[in-house]
């Protein structure tokens, strides 16, 4: 009996560690949905506090950024949420999430026009934990000769390939990313990216490294290059298209340290939850590295490498 009341105080505290649980309405905390919609997977996530009885209301679509939802509100035990305005212009209906809090669950319905779909998101953990005391050699991601190790993503025709031992993206196309799949890493990569050009190189699937050179004044600060897309607003730095440049990324549960060209622009900072392109929305999972090819082409990469923690 007593170890059966010590493995479940044990039990007790991982899952306290696990999942933060905010004082004040069921529906306050960060939350991660994976969905499903023609058969496609989609992930999408809610940033929820409670200020002295309203709420406070962010979202994570699918793709995009991260904005405040304008239009909450708590009906009895249900919390109903105006996601997306009508687009007749795109076809497109209203839609809004109805949701119940559940413990460590939001359970409810997606409403699209005349379509009701069941959906379910659970409380992101919190991925609190201590830097690694040392770590692997950098290892190669990319061999410089082929695309061992990597793979497109989804069914549209993938236009990456190796020229003069460098990763090119040619053209508007498929994502690429890597077969193996980390937790806590150190990446290292070098890009050159062509004025106008766009991408984004993707940690565990799950949060965006911004890489762009659009006009500058064409996205705000927390979306610009070296960005955790729409989360984290990096020290600004110039920026030269078409030239190369070096990226080192340190991921230790949600804890991102970015030092681009030398100079550190995002130091120990946590990422709120996931971005739009997700692959998923399971935080607590290894994911891989990928590279975002369905922008624009002309991308070119070079030295990408990883370390881990030593066991």
């Amino acid at each position: 009996m007593r170890r059966l009341i010590i493995a479940t105080l044990v039990v007790g505290a991982l899952a306290a560690c696990a999942f933060s649980q905010p004082k004040g309405s069921p529906f306050a905390g960060r939350w991660d949905f994976n969905l499903t919609q023609d058969g496609t997977n989609r992930a999408a996530w809610l940033g929820i506090t409670d200020k002295a009885g309203a709420l406070d209301v962010w979202y994570q679509p699918t793709g995009g950024n991260v904005f405040e939802l304008k239009d909450v509100k708590v009906e009895s035990s249900k919390l109903v949420l105006a996601i997306s305005a009508a687009n007749p212009a795109r076809n497109r209906p209203a839609v809004t999430w109805e949701l119940q809090a559940s413990g460590n669950q939001l359970h409810g319905t997606e409403i699209a026009g005349a379509r009701s779909t069941p959906i379910t998101g659970v409380r992101a953990p919190e991925l609190k934990r201590a830097a690694p005391k040392s770590w692997t050699a950098p290892e190669p991601l990319f061999n410089g000769k082929n695309l061992d190790g990597w793979a497109p993503i989804g069914s549209a025709a993938s236009h990456w390939t190796v020229q003069d031992g460098l990763l090119v993206n040619q053209e508007h196309g498929a994502n690429l990313k890597t077969s193996r799949r980390f937790e806590d890493f150190k990446a290292h990569f070098e890009v050159n990216c062509p004025d106008g050009g766009n991408s984004g190189f993707y940690l565990r699937g799950r949060y965006e490294v911004q890489i762009e050179y659009e006009p500058l004044t064409s996205n705000p600060p927390e979306r610009r290059i070296g960005s955790i897309y729409g989360r984290l607003t990096p020290k600004e730095r110039p920026r030269t298209p078409g030239a190369w440049e070096t990226f080192d990324v340190t991921l230790v549960g949600r804890t991102v340290t970015i030092v681009r060209n030398g100079v550190t622009t995002i130091d120990h900072q946590e990422i709120e939850g996931i971005t739009g392109g997700a692959l998923d929305a399971d935080e607590a999972e290894p994911g891989p590295f990928y590279l975002q090819g369905d922008h624009t082409g002309g991308l070119k990469f070079r030295n990408i490498t990883v370390s881990v923690p030593k066991n």
